[in-house]
Order: C-alpha cells, then sequence, then structure tokens
C-alpha cells in the first residue's frame, strides 16, 4: 500500500469552512498519478506507450469532514486487476480518523479509444501493477 499526502487548500473548502465533496476525486487522481509514478509508470510513460485509462466508475463513502490546513494521508493499493480493468481503492485519514473511503475503475484504451488487454497491449506495465495488487 502506498500513501500520498495531501494539505487541504482554502480554496478546497466551501461556504461552511469543509472541503467540498468533489476535492475528493481530485484528491484521488493526485494519489494515484503518484502511485503510477512511484512504480516507474508516469502518465507520460502510458501516453508514449499507447494508452489511455479512463475512470469507469467512482465510489466515495464520507466518514469526517476536512478543514482547511488539513493533513490528508491518502493510502492507495489495487484492489483488483484484470486484463482490460483496475480497481483502485483509496483510504484517506485525518491523524487516526478515517475521512474516506473511496475506490475508481479505469478500463485501457489505444489512442484511438478501442479496448484494449493490457496483459497482451503492454505486458511490462500489467505485470508491474500485479506486484502492487492487493498490497
Amino acid at each position: 500500500m502506498q500513501e500520498y499526502i495531501h494539505k487541504v487548500q482554502y480554496y478546497e473548502t466551501d461556504r461552511m469552512g469543509i472541503a467540498h465533496h468533489s476535492n475528493y476525486i481530485r484528491w484521488m487522481e493526485e494519489a494515484r498519478v503518484a502511485f503510477l509514478e512511484r512504480i516507474g509508470w508516469s502518465f507520460a510513460r502510458l501516453e508514449e506507450s499507447g494508452l489511455v485509462s479512463p475512470v469507469t466508475e467512482v465510489s466515495c463513502k464520507y466518514k469526517t469532514p476536512c478543514t482547511f490546513a488539513d493533513v490528508i494521508t491518502i493510502k492507495i493499493y489495487i484492489e483488483s486487476l484484470g486484463a482490460v480493468r483496475a480497481r483502485f481503492r483509496y483510504i484517506m485519514k485525518k491523524g487516526d480518523a478515517t475521512v474516506c473511503e473511496c475506490s475508481s475503475e479505469h478500463c485501457f484504451l489505444d489512442k484511438q479509444g478501442k479496448i484494449v488487454n493490457l496483459s497482451k497491449t503492454c505486458p511490462e506495465f500489467f505485470s508491474e501493477l500485479q506486484k502492487h495488487t492487493n498490497d
């Protein structure tokens, strides 16, 4: 399981001083991008390989609100991996308190938008993802 740290910015809060719910989706993406970079597969490398990975599903269960300047630790791991889809799991915490439990599902496409079998199209990337499944 990898960790990513995010400090809640003032502009991410609403009139009540609480981080707006839409920001959690952005934080998930920040954590996923950092995770992929750490395993050697930046978005630039993916695109150079001819791959894109759009979101097909997102789920968030909000538990504790965040406010300006809170430091959020986001733990990310690959919950499941198939030839054409991957599901990432995110656990966001503020200290010991769980803030949000989330997941995102992604498919793998070529640049023309056609679904690809990742294990055949880019076996090196697929193998690296397998190493981190259920970390």
